[in-house]
């Protein structure tokens, strides 16, 4: 079986957004989290897995990732200086 491109869930603290998601799309995010559960051998739920999905889109946009470290941002957002 191929690997997906997103790998197993670390555990983060978290912050509660609402989203409204057209219902194709929510057909195949809940697909996508089905076999991401078969090939890491625990079942996900597609809430669970959406910020790891947007975090790993982020990571992999190069022209964000640069325009944050111009700012002098890490990966929180946070100033450099301010994160430990």
């Amino acid at each position: 079986m191929a690997d997906l491109k997103l790998g197993p869930l670390p555990q983060q603290k978290t912050v509660k957004v609402t989203i409204v998601l057209s219902e194709p799309l929510k057909e195949e995010l809940d697909a996508y989290a089905a076999e991401h559960g078969k090939l890491h051998g625990e079942p996900v739920e597609t809430a669970e897995l959406i910020p790891h999905m947007l975090e790993t889109f982020l990571r992999a946009d190069r022209v964000w990732c640069r325009l944050r470290k111009q700012k002098g941002q890490g990966q929180t957002g946070q100033p450099r200086d301010a994160q430990k």
